[in-house]
């Protein structure tokens, strides 16, 4: 990953900030505004101003203290030593909501305070709030469930839950697209983006768990809808107000989460403005890189909003505030200012435009050379119908005047997929010869799934999925997985792809799957902070998925061979990776279902060498001789060893085998494939 090169590039030139004490201390500067808010909603009158003298000494700070461009190192530091950092976040998390009910509590129910005061105090709630969105933002991306939990209910303190689902599913996957309603176009006046942006995003998130729920085969209903929780959370906050103060602390309520929704949109808006990623000729977006989001490096706005000006890399990482990296001009746009500078010159269009639209030209000319025309990607049509991008651009090229129809009407380029325009663009026979496009057509379809997609092509797409746990990379490996068989099944069935290339390609689904899967078991253990073994961990396969011959109710044969210790670190491991891949087998279409118990267990190197040198039968050696190791976790040198005791293993005997031809997929598999595995 880029943002794990950059650390050890920068480690490597002593550019680095070192996990301690003293460096996690600033990082609570922001828990101090909670006695300041205290004392404002006990006393008021010139209390009051504590609060936003704090605020207003931001920016002085900003100057005094400078900037920080160093970075810490994430290859190096382990969870352990970023507690401190965590805590300033955890707490943070747990005042908030004690000091606004305290402040509400005075507010609406003792009645101590003036009405001068009480809008004071409330202007004081709505700036303090602010930060609830970065707080919560940071634990939504947390892989702890009750990390995310908690940023959820900080979210809802000001109505806006249903954030931790827009913004994780939605915003991350298609950030600087036209299918991410967040990230503005260049010339989008804040103003403009304000009233879309929010509509969509509670609109988003609710399809987005329609969705989920029904590819799980689960009603609307279900408990699982996270908008359940949001509802229960929304009720506790409204019910509380109500109680309290009746329907006039309801509105000042309403008001003030308003104001707090307002200001953290503009901050959304900042932080991608005007940046694109290309669409690459497979029709798929590139990925995600530090050039997509604006970056600044002052040192005390990160102290105070931990570390939000390095949003450039979370956007290429899941990493925790403190490990976030700053990255240079070379490969992130840099702001002109600190966040909050640009939030408030972002309420002002013209001067907007005067100063950031130079720096996108900038930008753009800086990362992408070979553009000239970027008029398609800052399109409005290009923003409603992005699948029709290869017209928008030609008719942005060659005819201005209906580029300016298709921005007003978007749904003008639906009439270019009706039949009467395609048969005259493409009408039957275009070969002559019934027979050659039936064989341009079969070449297409093994071209693609021969050899445009590949394995990597396919770890591309799954990784393209938004998940945040290994529960959910299972279900989306499944989803995607089954999608892909029924395509290669239609295709073989009607004679496309030839048993072997479909084999091949099938063999490619299931490995991309297992990988991706035990990738996100992988950070999840990593996550709970367990310390580090030495050696590492090869998890192979054997059978017909380690010859590339794998048709639907394919067993997942599997073998997890260590070296190194402490031998307790990967049984604990390998007990999650059993889970996951039992998970992963079931309602699979390639995979048949693993029993409970499978697969087999956890062999030291030095054991699978002895299996090797004193098999069981003939069968088991020619078995373990063709293991092919597809996933690695800690030292990669654990390959390279596991590959050298298949080199030593003895001769292959095959004297009770059916020869591989005999035992390879047949012309009469070509039905199976694509009914799919039997039930």
């Amino acid at each position: 990953m880029e943002a794990h090169s950059s650390g050890a590039s920068i480690a490597a030139g002593r550019r680095v900030v070192e996990p301690s004490v003293a460096n996690a201390l600033p990082h609570f500067v922001p828990l101090l505004i909670f006695p300041l808010v205290f004392a404002a909603a006990m006393y008021g009158g010139w209390w009051l101003a504590g609060p936003f003298v704090f605020f207003m000494l931001a920016d002085r700070f900003d100057h005094l203290f400078g900037l920080e461009e160093r970075n810490m190192d994430p290859a190096t530091t382990r969870e352990s030593q970023l507690f401190l950092y965590k805590l300033s976040l955890w707490l943070w998390a747990a005042f908030w909501p004690v000091t606004f009910v305290f402040a509400l509590w005075q507010i609406l129910f003792v009645g101590q305070l003036a009405l001068w005061e009480i809008g004071v105090t409330a202007a004081i709630l709505t700036l303090v709030a602010q930060t609830v969105f970065i707080v919560g933002h940071e634990l939504v991306h947390r892989r702890a469930l009750w990390e995310r939990r908690l940023g959820e209910f900080l979210l809802a303190s000001v109505s806006y839950p249903h954030y931790a689902t827009e913004h994780v599913y939605i915003h991350h996957p298609r950030v600087c697209t036209p299918l991410d309603p967040g990230s503005a176009p260049k010339g989008l006046s804040f103003w403009e983006y304000l009233p879309t942006e929010v509509a969509s995003n509670l609109v988003g998130s609710w399809r987005f768990e329609r969705r989920r729920l029904t590819r799980r085969h689960l009603p609307l209903w279900h408990y699982t809808n996270a908008f359940w929780r949001y509802a229960v959370q929304i009720v506790f906050w409204y019910g509380l107000i109500l109680w309290w103060g009746g329907p006039w602390a309801l509105l000042l309520y309403l008001a003030l989460c308003g104001s707090v929704v307002f200001s953290m949109k503009i901050s959304n808006y900042v932080q991608h403005y005007g940046l694109r990623r290309i669409r690459m000729p497979t029709g798929r977006y590139e990925p995600v890189k530090p050039r997509h989001a604006w970056s600044a490096a002052y040192k005390f706005t990160n102290w105070l909003y931990y570390n939000m000006q390095r949003h450039a890399d979370h956007h290429t990482s899941n990493r925790r505030y403190p490990l976030l990296q700053h990255y240079g001009e070379a490969a992130s746009p840099q702001l002109p200012g600190s966040y909050m500078e640009m939030n408030g010159m972002a309420l002002f269009p013209k001067r907007w435009f005067e100063t950031i639209d130079p720096l996108v030209d900038r930008q753009r000319a800086q990362f992408y050379p070979e553009v000239d025309d970027w008029r398609a990607y800052d399109s409005r049509a290009f923003a409603a119908r992005p699948d029709a991008f290869d017209v928008i651009a030609e008719i942005h090229a060659a005819a201005p005047g209906l580029a300016e129809w298709i921005n007003r009407s978007p749904a003008l380029l639906d009439t270019l997929r009706e039949r009467e325009f395609t048969d005259l663009e493409l009408p039957e026979g275009f070969l002559g010869d019934a027979e050659a496009e039936v064989i341009a057509r079969c070449g297409l379809a093994r071209l693609y799934w021969t050899h445009e997609l590949s394995l990597s092509e396919m770890r591309a797409q799954l990784d393209d999925i938004p998940v945040q746990d290994a529960g959910e990379a299972v279900e989306a490996a499944v989803e995607w997985s089954n999608g892909k068989v029924f395509q290669i099944a239609v295709h073989a069935m009607r004679g496309s792809l030839s048993v072997s290339e479909a084999t091949t390609a099938l063999s490619r689904v299931a490995e991309a799957s297992i990988v991706t899967v035990l990738a996100a078991v992988e950070e999840d253990f990593a996550d709970r902070g367990v310390p580090e073994a030495s050696g590492g961990l090869a998890v192979a396969v054997l059978g017909p998925l380690a010859d590339g011959e794998a048709l639907p109710g394919a067993e997942l044969d599997v073998r997890f061979v260590y070296d190194g210790g402490p031998a307790r670190y990967y049984e604990a491991l390998c007990r999650r990776v059993r889970k996951a891949l039992r998970a992963l087998s079931r309602n699979n279409l390639l995979l048949a279902p693993v029993p409970r118990g499978g697969p087999e267990g956890l062999q030291s190197l030095a054991e699978f060498k002895e299996q090797l040198r004193n098999p069981g039968s003939g069968r088991e050696l020619v078995a373990l001789a063709r293991a092919r190791c597809v996933f690695v976790s800690g030292d990669s040198g654990i390959e390279d060893r596991f590959a050298q005791a298949l080199r030593e293993a003895p001769g292959e005997v095959e004297p009770d085998l059916p020869s591989r031809d005999a035992a390879s997929p047949t012309g009469t598999d070509i039905a199976a494939l694509a009914q799919g595995p039997p039930r």
